[in-house]
């Protein structure tokens, strides 16, 4: 587990430095005289750049592996960020984040492809995605304050290039220190989608404890099935409310002391996300159940505060964190559940594609609508719009079982 250990600590780096950007980000457009609507664009551009990338890392990563778009993506985020330092002019802001928004689509499916193919089993998979979420939050708590100190300190231009040159030789370094597994599914057949296979031995074991497999079929093989794309409407839901709260926390105020105050706002969330993520025993739960309590209780959270309701901000925003904390692990496992290992690839490159669609429409929306009404009550739809279409099916259950059935069946065979 070497290379995961490896890839933590290059993921903390390259979250690290795409955090810190959050406090600055908005401030620095508005002393370019950029309007709200134009910053909800930027926002929205760097999320819809995504999708071009999302598409060719999907089949990418399936077929070349993980490390040179992991290098690349890295490297070339950070060329940019050293290129962003320089601008003068709103448009020229909204052309650079435009393309980082490409660059960096390759990271994300990259990254969670090779944590999926260094997993022995779903079990390890759902805690190397813990993991994943885990080094994630740990990097959002202190990286927004840092990014804001930095600005309120240097100043934004050099605060870009500071951030540019870390992220660029994170990118280097990844050359020497990331591997790809020895079994990776990269070398499979792209057409092929296995899933667990489930064995006469253990179909008849477990009969009386779950209902039999519909896509299993009678001489143990596994069968084919259909994907359920529906699944996807979740990372939209999820992606547009993050949009709007990134778009809206940071419009408080543009001073020194106001910068500060959202770069402490956004770590709250972080830490909200790190009180459950350390909750490893919820990776023991069927991943469809913790995923509809997760968005359920972010929905609230988000209605809390279109709502006005008399309760602290920093509450409510650290609930918005657990909730998190709570959904992207589940949510993974999920999709790594319902799919399979030559699939990586382009799972996590849909799921990508999925974040990038909300992540575009969040802030546009909200840039939008913040005259007329709270952008939050958009938050707070889109995510009942998505538990909706995520109503109970069989196949959300299929292909899990509970961790000491699973490890004593794998130390059988």
């Amino acid at each position: 587990m070497k290379t995961a250990i490896w890839l933590y600590l290059f993921l903390f780096v390259a979250f690290f430095d795409l955090h810190a950007q959050y406090p600055m980000l908005t401030p620095f457009a508005v002393s370019l005289g950029a309007a709200p609507s134009f910053i909800g664009l930027v926002m929205g551009m760097y999320s819809l750049t995504h999708l071009p990338g999302n598409l060719i890392a999907g089949y990418g990563v399936d077929r070349f592996g993980s490390r040179f778009f992991i290098m690349a993506s890295l490297s070339g985020a950070g060329l940019l960020l050293l290129f962003q330092s320089r601008v003068t002019d709103p448009w020229d802001l909204l052309y650079i984040r435009s393309i980082s928004g490409f660059v960096l689509a390759f990271l994300s499916p990259a990254c969670m492809s090779l944590l999926a193919r260094l997993a022995k089993d779903h079990i390890q998979q759902g805690k190397l995605m813990a993991g994943n979420g885990l080094v994630h939050t740990i990097a959002s708590v202190v990286s927004p304050a840092a990014g804001a100190w930095l600005a309120a300190t240097i100043g934004f231009n050099r605060s870009f290039a500071i951030l540019g040159w870390v992220l660029l030789m994170t990118g280097i370094g990844s050359v020497w220190f990331i591997r790809e597994p020895a079994n990776s599914s990269s070398a499979e057949k792209p057409d092929e989608a296995p899933v667990m296979p489930v064995t006469p031995a253990l179909a008849h074991s477990h009969a009386h404890d779950r209902p039999p497999m519909p896509d299993t079929e009678e001489d143990g093989q596994a069968a084919p099935r259909k994907f359920p794309w529906s699944v996807f409407v979740l990372p939209v839901g999820m992606a547009f409310a993050q949009g709007i709260l990134a778009f809206e926390l940071p419009l408080r105020g543009t001073t020194s002391a106001e910068i500060m105050t959202t770069g402490l706002l956004f770590s709250v969330v972080s830490l909200g996300a790190l009180a459950t993520l350390g909750l490893l025993f919820l990776n023991r739960y069927l991943p469809y159940n913790r995923t509809v309590s997760g968005v359920l209780l972010l929905a609230l959270a988000y209605y809390g505060l279109a709502a006005g309701w008399p309760v602290p901000l920093l509450l409510l925003l650290f609930v918005i964190g657990m909730s998190k904390g709570i959904i992207f692990p589940a949510m993974t496992s999920l999709m790594l559940q319902l799919s399979g290992p030559s699939r990586y690839g382009r799972t996590f490159s849909t799921l990508s594609i999925a974040l990038s669609i909300g992540s575009f429409l969040g802030p546009v929306a909200a840039g939008a609508s913040r005259q007329f009404f709270s952008p939050y009550f958009l938050s707070f739809l889109g995510l009942m719009t998505a538990l909706i279409i995520l109503f109970p099916r069989p196949i959300f259950r299929m292909n899990w079982t509970s961790p000491p059935r699973y490890s004593h069946t794998s130390s059988s065979r």
